[in-house]
């Protein structure tokens, strides 16, 4: 369509995408509000499932008022009487676009969104409305936070016998037992889809993995669901106890419904703040409510302790995290000393956006050639690609994501998250390099092409504020944030690795900057991207670990 164009009152302005239906940004003329018109094609219109899913979705939220539920204005038809609707225009990206570019926050950003798409699902429930079709792309996430449901097409009438490219093909992972088996569908579809969901929001990646729909919708009837992720991933057990719950292969054993789904949620997010509370600002406890008795003695026992430690260290500032200790807290592992990052506040990003973030440690230097030989005789595998025996203390490289999860995993830790990584380099102060705000080359492992990997001990001119050394510099370091490349970054793999990775390959960031790039100011916030596969001398690791 050459656009401007007009339907009634609305002005078309920009194509923003679509299949059988388009969707255009668009003015209400009327009282110039900015909406979405969304058009069934001419091919929408002569397939009578596409126009019956277009129509269902049209009375079906047209009819439904909520917070976290997309709302629609108006519905017709154009002068060529194909349907349209007006519905609310959103900014932002979908949850699907959010988890593969690592916005979805930390665990507490990740449980608002699961509350929200948990209460969206509570209430279209009431009003006997069920979705059954919850996956990432139908969830639309605000640059505000806000969690908006959407995508009502699909009438419970029309059942698994639809097998439109697009519809199975996209879906078959967030399908329950029932639906599979062509049984009744009741709103606890919806519960087990949830699950499926809450389950990617948290790991990145999805539960059940196969090449084809047969392989899929097997898992689906038969294989227990694997929750290792999920404690890889650092996810608190109590969302992987739901998770499990939700995802049961009966649906008289999930939840009934999303009240205690909700109540779950919000529980969780409770306790994290409660953890936060105290490990920021130890403190007694408030007195005692009976409706509280057993939270109150948990954080009250927390406090203690906390106290205590504090008390038997050397006079600090007032908060840890305007200004981190001068001797961080440390712990030694069999792999190597962790330094404690604190819990509270960080300044993230280019633009030095508050992030809050619990307490964790992080390897004090990057993984060494000795750590990893150990673990490589430990488990029996073999080294990586041209492994210098003769020099222990260099950080070990040639070594894939896969790899370095298999190291931590073994050592009893994991990767750090995108933002613990970044917390851990620059900060609570939103400082350009770990040392501060000054460009010296000095303090890293850079622009050093010809001169290579140095042991990981060195450069302790340059810590952090934890004690973390060579956050910038030596080697690129692995981080647990899913990403998706560019055609450019594909380009450059073809063109320079001469390397085409498979289109279902997982993509990573990396960060930090290896011995063979120049400082930049970037270097504590942007990230590198590579496939989950690759290995290179230029990239190693280092691991992280819940602090109690």
């Amino acid at each position: 369509m050459q656009l401007p164009a007009r339907i009634g009152k609305y002005e078309l302005l920009e194509f923003l995408g679509g299949g059988m239906s388009h969707v255009y940004r668009s003015r209400d003329t009327v009282i110039g509000r900015i909406v979405a018109v969304k058009i069934l094609t001419e091919a929408g219109c002569a397939d009578p499932d596409a126009k019956a899913r277009f129509l269902a979705e049209a009375r079906m939220a047209g009819n439904i008022s909520h917070d976290n539920v997309l709302s629609i204005y108006d519905f017709g038809e154009d002068e060529q009487h194909r349907p349209f609707m007006v519905m609310e225009f959103l900014r932002g990206e979908t949850l699907r676009q959010a988890i593969q570019s690592g916005h979805t926050g930390d665990m507490k950003s990740k449980l608002a969104i699961a509350l929200g798409v948990a209460r969206a699902l509570q209430y279209i429930h009431t009003q006997k409305i069920i979705h059954r079709d919850i996956k990432p792309e139908n969830v639309h996430v605000s640059t505000a936070g806000v969690v908006k449901l959407m995508d009502f097409g699909i009438a419970k009438s029309e059942g698994l016998a639809m097998t439109r490219a697009g519809y199975v093909l996209g879906t078959p992972y967030y399908m329950a037992p029932e639906q599979v088996m062509g049984h009744q569908v009741t709103e606890q579809v919806d519960v087990y889809a949830f699950g499926v969901l809450l389950f990617e929001l948290t790991t990145g990646a999805k539960p059940i993995t196969g090449d084809t729909v047969e392989r899929i919708f097997y898992s689906i009837l038969h294989d227990p669901l694997n929750l290792e992720p999920m404690h890889q991933a650092g996810v608190p057990q109590a969302l992987c106890d739901l998770v499990q719950i939700c995802t049961a292969k009966n649906p008289l054993e999930r939840p009934h419904g999303f009240g205690p789904v909700c109540a779950e949620l919000e529980r969780v997010a409770a306790g994290l703040d409660a953890a936060t509370v105290v490990l920021e600002r130890p403190a007694p406890p408030a007195p005692a409510r009976p409706a509280w008795l057993m939270p109150v003695v948990i954080v009250a026992a927390l406090a203690v302790l906390v106290g205590l430690i504090f008390a038997l260290r050397p006079s600090a500032p007032s908060s840890a995290e305007q200004k981190p200790p001068a001797s961080p807290i440390t712990i030694t592992t069999p792999t190597g000393e962790m330094v404690l990052v604190p819990a509270g506040v960080f300044r993230s990003g280019e633009h030095r956006e508050p992030v809050s973030l619990p307490a964790f440690y992080i390897d004090k230097t990057e993984v060494s050639n000795r750590a990893y030989a150990a673990f490589s005789e430990a488990l029996n595998r073999p080294l990586p690609k041209d492994f210098p025996p003769d020099k222990p203390d260099l950080a070990v490289v040639n070594i894939s994501i896969v790899d370095a999860k298999a190291f931590a995993t073994w050592a009893d830790k994991r990767l750090p998250t995108a933002r613990e990584w970044e917390k851990a380099a620059r900060g609570t102060d939103g400082r350009l390099f770990p040392w501060g705000n000054e460009k010296d080359v000095t303090r890293a492992n850079v622009g050093n092409e010809h001169g290579g990997i140095r042991p990981v001990t060195d450069y302790p001119g340059g810590a952090s504020p934890y004690g973390a050394l060579n956050m910038v510099g030596n080697v690129w370091e692995f981080v647990e944030e899913l990403t998706s490349p560019s055609q450019q970054t594909l380009e450059f793999f073809h063109n320079i690795h001469h390397y085409d990775p498979s289109p279902d390959e997982l993509w990573y960031t990396i960060r930090g900057l290896s011995y063979a790039e120049d400082l930049s100011d970037r270097a504590t916030w942007d990230a590198g991207k590579i496939p989950a596969s690759w290995r290179e001398q230029r990239i190693g690791f280092r691991c992280a670990k819940d602090a109690p």
